[in-house]
């Protein structure tokens, strides 16, 4: 079955950077776009943003543009997150996930968890 295994969580001070990991098994990673959504305690799951299946198309949203990036390695089945001037409303935990886009409603990231996420705590 489809696996997600998210690393590389921690605790960051608030404008430090930290690099995510998810490492994909039991799918064909290359076949899909995937990106990453988050859970803070006590509030809704949110979709951060995602990235194609080739790589050369991304979306993020507003609270995170600028300052996260998705990039993937098809050839290892991982996919990253680049998160630079994190802020204490970052954090959360992290998961990968598959995303879907259509021209009528754009990107959205499919908001089930294949894996057990990453906790990202920023201090102030």
């Amino acid at each position: 079955q489809v696996q997600l295994q998210e690393s590389g969580g921690g605790l960051v001070q608030a404008g430090g950077s930290l690099t995510l990991s998810c490492t994909a098994s039991g799918m064909r990673f290359d076949d899909y776009d995937v990106g990453w959504f988050r859970q803070a305690p006590g509030k809704e799951r949110e979709g951060v943003g995602c990235l194609s299946w080739g790589g050369s198309s991304t979306y993020y949203i507003p609270s995170v543009k600028g300052r996260f990036t998705i990039s993937r390695d098809n050839a290892k089945n991982t996919l990253y997150l680049q998160m630079n001037n994190v802020k204490p409303e970052d954090t959360a935990t992290y998961y990968c996930a598959k995303c879907t886009y259509t021209p009528a409603s754009g990107w959205k990231v499919t908001l089930d968890n294949y894996g057990q996420g990453t906790q990202v705590t920023v201090g102030q």
